[in-house]
Protein backbone atom coordinates (compact mmCIF):
# COMPACT_ATOMS: atom_id res chain seq x y z
CA UNK A 1 0.00 0.00 0.00
CA UNK A 2 1.32 3.41 -1.00
CA UNK A 3 0.27 6.65 0.72
CA UNK A 4 1.02 9.97 -0.99
CA UNK A 5 0.66 13.36 0.67
CA UNK A 6 -1.09 16.14 -1.20
CA UNK A 7 -0.58 19.88 -0.90
CA UNK A 8 -3.32 20.04 1.76
CA UNK A 9 -2.24 18.86 5.23
CA UNK A 10 -3.94 15.59 6.14
CA UNK A 11 -5.41 14.91 2.69
CA UNK A 12 -3.66 11.85 1.27
CA UNK A 13 -4.04 9.55 -1.72
CA UNK A 14 -3.94 5.83 -0.93
CA UNK A 15 -2.97 3.20 -3.49
CA UNK A 16 -3.87 -0.23 -2.09
CA UNK A 17 -2.10 -3.26 -3.46
CA UNK A 18 -4.06 -4.83 -6.33
CA UNK A 19 -3.55 -8.51 -7.18
CA UNK A 20 -4.58 -9.27 -10.77
CA UNK A 21 -4.77 -12.46 -12.80
CA UNK A 22 -6.84 -13.81 -15.68
CA UNK A 23 -9.90 -14.07 -13.40
CA UNK A 24 -9.88 -10.38 -12.44
CA UNK A 25 -8.39 -8.76 -9.34
CA UNK A 26 -8.45 -8.68 -5.54
CA UNK A 27 -7.73 -5.64 -3.37
CA UNK A 28 -8.30 -4.52 0.22
CA UNK A 29 -10.71 -1.60 0.49
CA UNK A 30 -9.91 -1.30 4.18
CA UNK A 31 -7.46 -3.01 6.54
CA UNK A 32 -7.33 -1.52 10.02
CA UNK A 33 -3.75 -2.60 10.75
CA UNK A 34 -2.35 -1.28 7.44
CA UNK A 35 -4.17 2.04 7.58
CA UNK A 36 -3.32 2.53 11.24
CA UNK A 37 0.32 1.99 10.35
CA UNK A 38 -0.01 4.67 7.66
CA UNK A 39 -1.31 7.17 10.23
CA UNK A 40 -4.93 7.13 9.04
CA UNK A 41 -7.94 6.90 11.37
CA UNK A 42 -8.98 3.44 12.48
CA UNK A 43 -12.43 4.42 13.71
CA UNK A 44 -15.00 4.53 10.94
CA UNK A 45 -18.62 4.41 12.07
CA UNK A 46 -20.61 4.60 8.83
CA UNK A 47 -20.25 3.51 5.19
CA UNK A 48 -22.05 5.43 2.42
CA UNK A 49 -22.59 4.20 -1.13
CA UNK A 50 -23.77 6.52 -3.90
CA UNK A 51 -24.71 5.77 -7.49
CA UNK A 52 -24.60 8.62 -10.00
CA UNK A 53 -24.80 9.11 -13.75
CA UNK A 54 -22.42 11.01 -16.00
CA UNK A 55 -22.24 14.73 -15.33
CA UNK A 56 -23.54 14.58 -11.76
CA UNK A 57 -21.61 16.71 -9.26
CA UNK A 58 -22.18 15.99 -5.58
CA UNK A 59 -20.86 18.66 -3.24
CA UNK A 60 -19.22 20.44 -1.83
CA UNK A 61 -20.42 18.93 1.46
CA UNK A 62 -19.27 18.90 5.07
CA UNK A 63 -20.61 18.57 8.62
CA UNK A 64 -20.02 20.90 11.53
CA UNK A 65 -19.66 20.61 14.47
CA UNK A 66 -20.16 16.84 14.06
CA UNK A 67 -17.30 16.78 11.54
CA UNK A 68 -16.69 13.78 9.29
CA UNK A 69 -13.45 12.43 7.92
CA UNK A 70 -13.94 10.34 4.76
CA UNK A 71 -12.05 7.58 2.99
CA UNK A 72 -13.37 7.63 -0.58
CA UNK A 73 -13.18 4.77 -3.10
CA UNK A 74 -14.76 4.17 -6.50
CA UNK A 75 -16.19 0.68 -6.99
CA UNK A 76 -17.34 1.27 -10.57
CA UNK A 77 -16.64 4.06 -13.03
CA UNK A 78 -14.55 7.21 -12.67
CA UNK A 79 -14.88 10.47 -10.75
CA UNK A 80 -12.92 13.64 -10.14
CA UNK A 81 -12.80 13.93 -6.35
CA UNK A 82 -12.12 17.22 -4.55
CA UNK A 83 -11.22 18.33 -1.02
CA UNK A 84 -11.30 21.97 0.12
CA UNK A 85 -9.70 23.25 3.33
CA UNK A 86 -12.40 25.26 5.14
CA UNK A 87 -10.72 25.43 8.55
CA UNK A 88 -10.53 28.94 9.91
CA UNK A 89 -6.93 29.79 10.79
CA UNK A 90 -5.45 27.23 8.43
CA UNK A 91 -2.56 28.43 6.21
CA UNK A 92 -4.25 26.58 3.33
CA UNK A 93 -7.76 27.94 4.03
CA UNK A 94 -9.81 28.04 0.84
CA UNK A 95 -7.38 25.91 -1.16
CA UNK A 96 -8.31 22.69 -2.91
CA UNK A 97 -6.88 19.47 -4.27
CA UNK A 98 -8.44 17.15 -6.82
CA UNK A 99 -7.66 13.57 -7.87
CA UNK A 100 -9.12 11.07 -10.32
CA UNK A 101 -10.48 7.95 -8.65
CA UNK A 102 -11.66 5.00 -10.70
CA UNK A 103 -12.39 1.31 -10.62
CA UNK A 104 -9.33 0.93 -12.86
CA UNK A 105 -6.69 2.74 -10.76
CA UNK A 106 -8.30 1.64 -7.43
CA UNK A 107 -6.94 4.76 -5.73
CA UNK A 108 -8.55 6.19 -2.61
CA UNK A 109 -8.44 9.62 -1.03
CA UNK A 110 -8.63 10.33 2.68
CA UNK A 111 -10.23 13.68 3.53
CA UNK A 112 -9.90 14.66 7.21
CA UNK A 113 -12.44 16.37 9.40
CA UNK A 114 -12.59 20.09 8.66
CA UNK A 115 -12.57 19.78 4.87
CA UNK A 116 -15.41 20.06 2.34
CA UNK A 117 -15.77 17.20 -0.15
CA UNK A 118 -17.30 16.74 -3.56
CA UNK A 119 -16.94 14.77 -6.77
CA UNK A 120 -17.96 14.92 -10.42
CA UNK A 121 -18.82 11.77 -12.39
CA UNK A 122 -16.76 11.33 -15.55
CA UNK A 123 -17.95 7.86 -16.61
CA UNK A 124 -21.41 6.77 -17.77
CA UNK A 125 -22.21 5.77 -14.18
CA UNK A 126 -20.21 5.59 -10.95
CA UNK A 127 -20.50 3.80 -7.62
CA UNK A 128 -18.70 5.70 -4.87
CA UNK A 129 -18.04 4.27 -1.41
CA UNK A 130 -16.98 6.47 1.47
CA UNK A 131 -16.21 5.40 4.99
CA UNK A 132 -16.98 8.11 7.57
CA UNK A 133 -15.46 8.85 10.98
CA UNK A 134 -18.73 10.34 12.28
CA UNK A 135 -22.41 9.53 11.85
CA UNK A 136 -24.53 11.56 9.44
CA UNK A 137 -26.11 14.42 11.40
CA UNK A 138 -28.72 16.32 9.34
CA UNK A 139 -28.66 19.37 11.62
CA UNK A 140 -24.89 19.74 11.09
CA UNK A 141 -24.91 19.17 7.33
CA UNK A 142 -23.74 22.09 5.19
CA UNK A 143 -22.91 22.81 1.55
CA UNK A 144 -20.36 25.07 -0.14
CA UNK A 145 -20.73 26.39 -3.70
CA UNK A 146 -19.07 24.01 -6.15
CA UNK A 147 -18.07 26.94 -8.39
CA UNK A 148 -16.95 29.46 -5.77
CA UNK A 149 -14.66 31.76 -7.82
CA UNK A 150 -12.48 32.50 -4.79
CA UNK A 151 -11.63 28.79 -4.55
CA UNK A 152 -11.38 28.26 -8.30
CA UNK A 153 -11.73 24.49 -8.60
CA UNK A 154 -10.80 23.30 -12.09
CA UNK A 155 -13.69 20.88 -12.56
CA UNK A 156 -13.52 18.70 -15.71
CA UNK A 157 -17.20 19.45 -16.45
CA UNK A 158 -18.66 22.93 -16.95
CA UNK A 159 -22.43 22.32 -16.64
CA UNK A 160 -22.91 19.65 -13.96
CA UNK A 161 -26.13 18.07 -12.81
CA UNK A 162 -26.74 19.39 -9.28
CA UNK A 163 -29.10 18.76 -6.41
CA UNK A 164 -31.18 21.87 -5.54
CA UNK A 165 -29.31 22.36 -2.26
CA UNK A 166 -25.95 22.25 -4.06
CA UNK A 167 -27.10 24.67 -6.76
CA UNK A 168 -28.09 27.14 -4.03
CA UNK A 169 -25.05 26.62 -1.77
CA UNK A 170 -23.25 29.77 -0.54
CA UNK A 171 -19.67 30.72 -1.27
CA UNK A 172 -17.02 30.30 1.40
CA UNK A 173 -17.05 34.05 2.08
CA UNK A 174 -20.82 33.96 2.67
CA UNK A 175 -20.78 31.07 5.13
CA UNK A 176 -21.27 32.25 8.74
CA UNK A 177 -18.06 31.85 10.73
CA UNK A 178 -19.81 29.75 13.37
CA UNK A 179 -20.63 27.24 10.63
CA UNK A 180 -16.95 26.68 9.83
CA UNK A 181 -14.43 24.46 11.65
CA UNK A 182 -11.13 25.69 13.03
CA UNK A 183 -7.65 24.22 12.77
CA UNK A 184 -7.56 23.14 16.43
CA UNK A 185 -11.10 21.77 16.54
CA UNK A 186 -10.64 19.71 13.39
CA UNK A 187 -7.34 18.05 14.33
CA UNK A 188 -7.30 14.25 14.33
CA UNK A 189 -8.35 12.57 17.56
CA UNK A 190 -5.56 12.32 20.11
CA UNK A 191 -3.47 15.15 18.64
CA UNK A 192 -2.88 18.24 20.80
CA UNK A 193 -3.09 21.73 19.36
CA UNK A 194 0.67 22.21 19.91
CA UNK A 195 1.59 19.04 18.00
CA UNK A 196 1.82 18.49 14.24
CA UNK A 197 -0.87 16.21 12.82
CA UNK A 198 1.75 13.80 11.48
CA UNK A 199 0.99 14.59 7.84
CA UNK A 200 2.56 17.74 6.41
CA UNK A 201 2.16 19.45 3.07
CA UNK A 202 5.15 20.34 0.89
CA UNK A 203 3.12 22.82 -1.18
CA UNK A 204 0.27 25.22 -0.51
CA UNK A 205 -0.83 26.37 -3.97
CA UNK A 206 -3.92 25.02 -5.73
Amino acid sequence: MKVTETRLPGVVVVEPAVFRDDRGYLTEVWNQKRYDGAGLPVRFVQDNLSSSKHGVLRGLHYQWPAAQGKLVSVLHGEVFDVAVDIRLGSPTFGQWVGVTLSSENRHQIYIPEGFAHGFAVLSETALVLYKCTEFYTPSDEASLAWNDPAIGIDWPISEPILAPKDAAAPTLADLPKHRLPTVVASMPRGVRADQPSGISSPRTSS
